[in-house]
Formats: structure tokens, C-alpha cells, sequence
């Protein structure tokens, strides 16, 4: 049976964050990575460039071997994790093999979720969540001329404007009425919209697939629920992601959409920790538990898992999850940070009410939307106008009380948040 002292099980931001608390708490005990992906360690955001060909696949490491000889780090791809024995300390992977472990993360992340879509199954069809993904997907296109991409989520969109780029007619088929939902309001969605339909991607918005049929070599026909029938060589199915969770059957550890953590990222078992897509945190608007999904997230909750499995004194409880999106579209940039739909409570006195202050000139493409509970933003999202996104997350997740700037933050966020954040940053 293998052993390591720290067993950390996936490889993206979560997994490297811990690596980085341990290893500076604890710089010599034994520390295990394994991940199921073959490649080293990148971020999923690169993909969609490695599909356009502005990255290429063999230069998108976020770590490279090196790093880990470096750090003492035993970096293993191409694992899977089976099945966990939290009363053994033990757990086993595809190949059989069996590990010990004194501290366990699981940052397993998410994979895409396929639709139950009659015919789907029969049909040659990509989706974009790894490395791999990224490559069988850019090969696809450079035989392809008409291309249909299921979801108009980040991942999708981000394919769309890839794909069209590369001179495919493109196809968006949303079940929702909008883009890019939770992340934009309907106004700013419609503005996101637009740039597409501009740059020839045709919107089937408010429409879903109910059949699939294969047609020749790798093509498909698709049937939306208005009786209209779509053609393509290329399927990009992307309608979301799910936590990859399933080794958790008979461990005891508690789990809902995600793995349920507490706010130093603990499981139900001992020495069991989770971060990252897999992990079901505390949101910070609600008393709910939820799984954001979100690079920062992934990071922060990576980095309080790592100190609370080595002891790190300086350890701080995770605050919840706040959603925080840059994209950028066709040379224009949308940000998403906090909520992006007003939160009306009934309860609230009229101090802590949340407004909204909205500024959209659609001759030059510009959108801001900010939302205050009472003194307090809550969550601001922006087409075309200067933001810091990091700034805006840390004053939502610190509380930070605008009364004194109100006024001005509203007219210039970028400045004021930039100002308050260096008079008080600690």
C-alpha cells in the first residue's frame, strides 16, 4: 500500500492552492497529487484559446514539472479515484492501487452534464471541459462549416465565438430566454446578444432540443420543441457541469449537489477535506449551501483547506461564495460580480432596502448595473465600463460600508473602489 502524509486528489486551482498553504506550513512531509487528467496542471479559462489556436496545448501549463521536484510534490496523472475508507484512512484508485493517507482533499472538480436528448447517445457530439476536449474540439473544426452549440453559458459562448471566428456558420440553442443566465440581467444579456447576431451567429433563444439524428460523416440534425430542424457537422453539446463526487458512495461523507463543507472547507469525516467545483459551501447571501463553480472561489477555498489541514495559525473561515465572471466578447468586456438581479425583502427596514442604480447608453454598447442592500454592494455588473473585479468582490465580501462615497462610487466605481481598497486593505 502507498502512503503520503498529504493526499491531494485533482490537479486545477483548488489542488495547487492547497499544495502552496501546506508546503508553506509544512515543507517536508510527504505530499501526493493525483489527478485523472493526463496533462499537467492548466486552468479550464484557457480553453476556449487553445480551440481558437491563441494558445497552443503543449504551452498552457499552470505548473510544470519542475514546480513539483521543486516542492517534493509526487505528481501522478492519468488516476482516478474509486472509493474512499474514511475509517481506514485509506482509498483506492482505477488501477487498483491502494494509498494511505494521514490528510485527504478531494478537488475532484465537475464534468459536463449531457442531456437526456432522444438520439443523443447515436450521434458524434464534443463537449469543453479538459485539455483533451479543447484538442478534439479545434481538430473537429477545421473539417466542420456549420456548427450548432447546445447552452449559452460561459463555456458555450466562449466555443460560439471561437467557432465562428474560425469561419463556421454557428448556431446557439438556449432553453433559457437569455445568455449567459445568473451571471446577467436580461438587458445586459440582450446587449451580448446583439454582438453576436452582428458578428452572423444565429440566437435560437427560448428554444430546446428534443431529437438528434446523426447525418453522414460526424453530422447531425436537430430538432428544437418548435418543430424547426437544424443541420451541422459539429455538435458542441455544453448545457453545464456537474461535481464529480461519485467515489463518495458508502464513505459516510455527507453530500448534496456537492460535497458539504464546512468553513474551513472540513467534510463529514475526519481528515477529509473539499475545495473547488466539487465542494457544496456556505453561499455568502443565504444560510443555503451552495456549489459556486467559480475560479476565485475554487482558489480561495483551496487555500483555507491546505491551512486547515496543516494548522496553519493564520487560518480565517471562508466568508461564502460570491459569483465573480470577467468575459470578454467580440473586443468588449463584461463583468459579473455578486448578485446580478435585485433581492427584494419584505422583512428589511427601509435603511438596509437593496436598490439598484442603472446606467446604460446604447449607442456606445456601455452597461452598469449596481446593487446596494441598504449602504452595501451586494453586486455590480458591467458591458464596456471600467471595473476592478477583484476590488468589487473584496468590498462585497467584506461588507464594506459606501455611505460616505456613495454618491461617487455610483459614478465611478473603478476609482473609488481602487481608493478604498488601498486606505483600508490589511
Amino acid at each position: 500500500m502507498h502512503q503520503s502524509n498529504y493526499l491531494i486528489i485533482g490537479s486545477s486551482h483548488a489542488a495547487l492552492e492547497a499544495l502552496a498553504a501546506i508546503r508553506i506550513q509544512d515543507p517536508d512531509a510527504s505530499l501526493t497529487l493525483i489527478t485523472r487528467d493526463t496533462h499537467l496542471p492548466y486552468s479550464p479559462t484557457v480553453l476556449p484559446y487553445v480551440v481558437s489556436g491563441r494558445s497552443r496545448a503543449d504551452n498552457v501549463s499552470l505548473k510544470e514539472q519542475h514546480y513539483f521536484d521543486e516542492q517534493q510534490v509526487r505528481f501522478i496523472p492519468g488516476r482516478s479515484l474509486i472509493s474512499i475508507d474514511p475509517d481506514n484512512n485509506t482509498l483506492v484508485l482505477d488501477n487498483g492501487e491502494q494509498w494511505h493517507y494521514d490528510k485527504l482533499l478531494l478537488a475532484t472538480g465537475a464534468s459536463p452534464i449531457i442531456p437526456a436528448i432522444a438520439g443523443l447517445d447515436n450521434t458524434p457530439f464534443q463537449v469543453l471541459r479538459t485539455l483533451d476536449d479543447a484538442i478534439a474540439l479545434r481538430q473537429a473544426s477545421d473539417q466542420a462549416r456549420r456548427a450548432i452549440v447546445l447552452g449559452a453559458g460561459l463555456v458555450g459562448m466562449h466555443a460560439a465565438e471561437n467557432l465562428a471566428e474560425a469561419g463556421l456558420e454557428v448556431t446557439i440553442v438556449e432553453m433559457q430566454t437569455q445568455v449567459l443566465p445568473g451571471y446577467f440581467d436580461p438587458q445586459a444579456a440582450a446587449m451580448i446578444e446583439t454582438a453576436f447576431s452582428q458578428h452572423g451567429v444565429t440566437m435560437k433563444m427560448g428554444r430546446k432540443a428534443v431529437q438528434i439524428q446523426p447525418q453522414g460523416n460526424n453530422g447531425c440534425r436537430v430538432e428544437l420543441d418548435n418543430g424547426e430542424t437544424l443541420d451541422a457537422d459539429l455538435l458542441l453539446v455544453s448545457t453545464g457541469v456537474r461535481p464529480v463526487f461519485d467515489y463518495c458512495s458508502g464513505s459516510g461523507i455527507d453530500t448534496d449537489q456537492g460535497i458539504l463543507v464546512d468553513d474551513h472547507m472540513t467534510t463529514s469525516r475526519n481528515n477529509i477535506w473539499a475545495a473547488g467545483d466539487v465542494a457544496q459551501a456556505q453561499d455568502f447571501y443565504s444560510a443555503a449551501k451552495v456549489v459556486t463553480g467559480i475560479l476565485p472561489d475554487a482558489v480561495e477555498q483551496g487555500r483555507i483547506a491546505g491551512m486547515a489541514m496543516c494548522g496553519d495559525p493564520y487560518l480565517k473561515p471562508y466568508r461564502g461564495g460570491v459569483p465573480i465572471n470577467t468575459y470578454t466578447f467580440y473586443g468588449q468586456q463584461a463583468i459579473s460580480v455578486g448578485a446580478s438581479e435585485l433581492a427584494i425583502d419584505t422583512e428589511a427596514d427601509s435603511a438596509d432596502q437593496s436598490t439598484v442604480e442603472l446606467r446604460v447608453d446604447a449607442d456606445s454598447g456601455v452597461f452598469q448595473k449596481i446593487i446596494f442592500k441598504g449602504d452595501r454592494l451586494q453586486g455590480i455588473s458591467a458591458i464596456n465600463a471600467p471595473l476592478d473585479p477583484g476590488i468589487m468582490w473584496q468590498l462585497i465580501l467584506r461588507r464594506t460600508d459606501l455611505s460616505a462615497v456613495k454618491t461617487e462610487f455610483v459614478a465611478q466605481p473603478l476609482e473609488t473602489g481602487r481608493r478604498l481598497m488601498s486606505e483600508t486593505w490589511r
